[in-house]
């Protein structure tokens, strides 16, 4: 697992740059442009189960869902950051993209640090460095556990159905 560590503010034109927005709307057409503009060779690098280390506001500006379905696609286990701006955190939730609020990992991890993240228990460990974070509810981990909210809604009209 890679950690990419990036700084406060990272807006969505960062995370996915506008001038794709009417061109690019399938998470494959996304995939390649993910932080073209800050980190070029994140999108050519990223493997399933890497995290996002971030400083605040985390996600702002517009309040496109390519940026987040992108993340999701290239199979981001998480992002953790200082804070998270209100719109990306609710699409993060949609397409089941797990956020965690954590600026003590964030500021503690250096570059080739181990990481540990355990969803469960609320704990992301760092090195011998073991850091709390508000556990999630249950229904959000159950929103990304079934791939999105969509998904996840579908799935509990089916078993309301069968009552």
């Amino acid at each position: 697992m890679t950690v990419w560590k990036y700084g406060e503010n990272i807006n969505t034109d960062m995370l996915f740059p506008g001038k794709y927005t009417y061109t690019c709307s399938t998470a494959e057409e996304i995939k390649p442009h993910l932080l073209e503009d800050l980190d070029p060779l994140f999108a050519k690098n990223v493997k399933e189960g890497d995290l996002i280390f971030a400083g605040r506001n985390f996600g702002c500006g517009s309040s496109r869902e390519q940026p987040v379905l992108g993340l999701k696609a290239v199979g981001i286990a998480a992002v953790v950051a200082g804070s998270f701006a209100r719109i990306f955190y609710r699409s993060s939730i949609n397409q089941g993209l797990l956020l965690i609020e954590c600026p003590e990992v964030v500021k503690a991890y250096k570059q080739g640090d181990s990481v540990w993240l355990d969803v469960e228990r609320g704990t992301i460990s760092i090195g011998s460095n073991t850091f709390s974070f508000p556990k999630l509810p249950k229904e959000i981990l159950a929103i990304r556990d079934s791939g999105g909210l969509l998904p996840y809604t579908r799935e509990k009209l089916r078993r309301k159905k069968k009552r």
